[in-house]
Order: structure tokens, then C-alpha cells, then sequence
């Protein structure tokens, strides 16, 4: 099996501290699928994505930026995404992911009016409450036709999504850790929260979030093909 991370950040200050994004998710997700080999792309610096039939999976990572930013990368990224949907191949979305994935099926995202959100947040999904890192401003607002929510919150409405085609997505990060987000917070929160937002995201951060969440779902959704049906994140 032959799964490619986009890695969609243009500039991560955290780099040298974690290492890249898709670093991150593969850390996250390889040892649930040991029959996958990993590549990555850097989208956002312009490296090519690959063929639909050259994959049996991709991943999207989050990003600085949105889906209305206009980045020489960003039409590149709606081409291919929509060639993966025809093709079939499964698509996960994290965060810019999520948001990407949808205004390229037929939704919308946008800046929400309920500012930066991070720390750790709860979410309700089927099989009842999760926990889960976030940082992002923008959200899904418009969910795309033959899509499904699949967990959400008062703070995030469209947490995730199920399609009628193989692709999922999330809005929160389940390749963060609280080390991470902490830095994430003292990197960004003076510029985007106020100090009282601050506190508050700070102080989530000692709630248990598992270092393996979704890893076991979305681990089965990369091995539909070699199953009857396509498993949902909802179930």
C-alpha cells in the first residue's frame, strides 16, 4: 500500500524542533498501518503530486494558509484532488485538508467568527465524546453535497466529514501532541488571542487526549479496498 502526506505548510517554525508535518502524521498513522509505505510531497513548495495511479491513498495536511488564499499551489492541489476523486483513490483530510477537500467537492470554508481555536477541544461523534488537539481560525461552513457530518461542537459545527466516495476528513489534528500544541500557543496565541484566550487554551491542555486517536479508524478507512464496504469514522 502506498500512501503520499502533502505536506501543505509553506513555513513551520516548528520544523526543526518536530520536524515536517508529514513527518508528524506519519508518526502518527504508520505504526496503525505497517503495510504502508510512506512518501511525502511538498505541495506548498511546489513539488509535483502524484498520479492517481501511481497511489493507493493520500493524506492532506493542515496549513497556514486558506482555502481562499490565492498561492501558486493551491490550483495545482484542486486539480489533483478532484483527479483522485475520479479515480477512486482515498483521500484523508487534517485541518486545511478538511477544509480544501470540501471546497473542492462542492462546499465551502471560510474564516469563522469564533476567532483562533486551540488547545484541546471535545467533539461528538456516534460512538459518543472525543478529545482532540486543534489550531485553526477558518472551518468548513458549507457541507458539500453527498457528505456527511460526522462529528462536531458548538465551536466547530463541521468537525468531520464522511463522503459518498472515499474520502474523510477532520478539522481537528490527531498528529498533535500537548508539546506541541503548547508551543503552537506561545507561538501564535499573543498575535491571534487575547490573554484570557490564552489561559483558557493553556489550561486545556492538561485533559487526556490519546496519542493514538483515529489512528485504528482511519487505518481501516486506507484498507477499504481489500473490504466490502467503506468503514466511516462515524461508526
Amino acid at each position: 500500500m502506498n500512501i503520499t502526506i502533502y505536506d501543505c505548510v509553506t513555513g513551520d517554525p516548528l520544523r526543526d524542533r518536530y520536524g515536517s508535518i508529514a513527518l508528524r502524521i506519519e508518526a502518527w498513522i504508520g505504526p496503525h498501518l505497517p503495510e504502508a509505505e510512506f512518501s511525502m510531497v511538498h505541495v506548498a513548495g511546489g513539488e509535483r503530486m502524484p498520479q492517481p495511479d501511481t497511489v493507493d491513498g493520500v493524506i492532506i495536511s493542515g496549513s497556514e494558509k486558506g482555502v481562499y488564499d490565492d498561492t501558486p499551489w493551491m490550483q495545482p492541489l484542486r486539480d489533483n484532488l478532484e483527479q483522485m476523486r475520479v479515480a477512486g483513490v482515498p483521500m484523508f483530510g487534517i485541518c486545511f485538508g478538511h477544509q480544501i477537500m470540501a471546497d473542492v467537492f462542492g462546499g465551502k470554508a471560510q474564516k469563522a467568527d469564533k476567532g483562533f481555536v486551540t488547545g484541546s477541544r471535545s467533539f461528538e461523534t456516534a460512538n459518543g465524546e472525543l478529545r482532540s488537539y486543534l489550531a485553526h481560525q477558518d472551518q468548513v461552513s458549507d457541507v458539500p453535497p453527498g457528505a456527511e457530518v460526522i462529528a462536531s461542537a458548538p465551536h466547530c459545527p463541521v468537525a468531520a466529514l464522511a463522503y459518498d466516495f472515499p474520502a474523510l476528513s477532520v478539522q481537528f489534528h490527531p498528529e498533535y501532541d500537548a508539546a506541541f500544541t503548547t508551543d503552537l500557543i506561545e507561538m501564535f496565541g499573543p498575535q491571534l488571542m487575547s490573554p484570557v484566550e490564552i489561559e483558557a487554551a493553556t489550561a486545556t491542555l492538561s485533559a487526556n487526549v490519546p496519542r493514538d486517536l483515529y489512528c485504528e479508524e482511519v487505518a481501516a478507512f486506507f484498507r477499504w479496498r481489500q473490504s466490502a464496504s467503506c468503514p466511516s469514522l462515524g461508526e
